[in-house]
């Protein structure tokens, strides 16, 4: 079976999905293919998910109009097509790549099976399966261990915690979300954590995964001791998924390399999102995922868009909610982390659990970290992204760190 479509896009993600809206929005046809069984999904609230807070259904994205769910096994370049693991061939005038990123499996002892599964009990938490096989697995009193401390490992090893699970995370560097985070925020995270009965363990390596019968009893750390298991999330961060552009002989370094255009070196080929690579970086984020969608939108939209636009790169900033009961926020941009000569303005409140540091070179805000309360993160980010001159004086810096009025 063959169809036409002039734009097709690999992937009903976050990136896919805006970019199939907004090109519809422009009068341009676009055809998404999605590998996942699922409605399209934003992957980012997977956690309230696991957490019970959301159904499945409130995370979902508005569907594209045109969605063909099946695997792409192919690129053909030299045909302008795309084949699928049934046999569908789908011819493109311009093929745009959204194909995201893979967990990364880490190097562990036991942890496939013979058949090169995971065990049963060893979860990667990365697609919405990943997410309501764990929420089938988990229950009151159950052991979940936890590999990774980064912000899924967080978020993960928190939702299991919510749902009753008797929860230990283990992370390999010194403190969590050490990438985001300064040492104090760090601290503030492992405090909520340790609040809701996780137990935390830094600069702790996990060796090896044993399982009996084919399910996962223990982990072993790298000193010897074990920690028994039911559930063990593997949160240990992602790479892009590329193997697609890798066999068609695009150019890939860790993600597929884009221009401001998001060509690839194929210039009827475009990608964007977690698998593609601008300026040296992979963003692995939902803004610059969709800003990228929303620069080749109007490139690729012909006589109502706008062939002027370019992609310069993301100045992102993370921001992890959690929500319920014991609500945790936070929020990370730029540099968090002072250099000789720079300023650094602190506000600390170790009652609440509120923490909001910025840090400012040359009049110029260059990055901050906040935790708790963060009704000024919209001033703070918007006075870093415009990297304007900061007024002269403390008053009006310390103005933006308590503008919601509170301490």
């Amino acid at each position: 079976m063959t169809s036409n479509t002039r734009v097709v896009v690999i992937g009903a993600g976050l990136a896919g999905v805006r970019l199939a809206r907004r090109l519809g929005e422009l009068g341009t046809p676009t055809l998404v293919i999605g590998e996942e069984e699922h409605r399209p999904y934003n992957r980012v609230l997977l956690a309230e998910v696991l957490a019970g807070r959301y159904s499945p259904d409130v995370i979902a994205l508005p569907a594209p109009t045109e969605l063909t769910r099946g695997r792409v096994t192919g690129i053909d370049r030299e045909a302008r097509a795309v084949h699928l693991a049934d046999g569908t061939v789908i011819a493109y005038d311009t093929l745009v790549l959204a194909t995201g990123s893979n967990p990364v499996l880490p190097a562990l002892r036991g942890l496939f099976t013979p058949d090169h599964e995971l065990p049963e009990g060893v979860h990667a938490f990365r697609t919405m399966d990943d997410c309501l096989g764990l929420s089938k697995a988990v229950r009151p009193g159950v052991r979940a261990v936890v590999i990774g401390g980064g912000l899924l490992g967080v978020s993960a090893a928190r939702a299991l915690a919510v749902r009753g699970a008797q929860v230990v995370l283990a992370q390999q560097s010194e403190r969590l979300m050490e990438r985001q985070l300064d040492p104090s925020a760090s601290k503030l995270v492992k405090r909520h954590l340790v609040e809701l009965g996780v137990e935390v363990h830094t600069e702790c390596r996990v060796r090896d995964v044993r399982c009996v019968g084919g399910a996962v009893r223990s982990v072993e750390m790298a000193d010897g001791y074990a920690l028994d298991a039911d559930l063990v999330v593997l949160a240990c961060g992602v790479h892009p998924r590329v193997g697609l552009a890798k066999e068609a002989g695009l150019t890939v370094h860790k993600g597929v390399l884009v221009d401001d255009q998001l060509r690839t070196s194929d210039p009827h080929i475009r990608a964007l999102g977690d698998c593609a690579q601008y300026d040296g970086t992979v963003y692995g984020l939902a803004a610059p995922a969709l800003e990228q969608a929303d620069v080749l939108a109007e490139l690729l939209a012909g006589s109502t868009g706008n062939a002027d636009a370019r992609y310069t790169g993301t100045r992102s900033l993370t921001r992890l909610t959690l929500a319920g009961n014991s609500a945790f926020d936070l929020a990370a941009f730029g540099e968090t982390e002072p250099r000789p000569g720079d300023d650094v303005v602190q506000l600390a409140d170790a009652t609440r659990g509120t923490y909001r540091k910025v840090v400012v070179r040359d009049d110029r805000l260059v990055g901050g970290v906040l935790v708790g309360e963060l009704g000024t993160v919209g001033a703070l980010a918007r006075a870093w992204e415009g990297a304007e001159p900061l007024p002269s004086g403390g008053g009006p810096l310390l103005h933006l760190l308590t503008n919601d009025g509170g301490s």
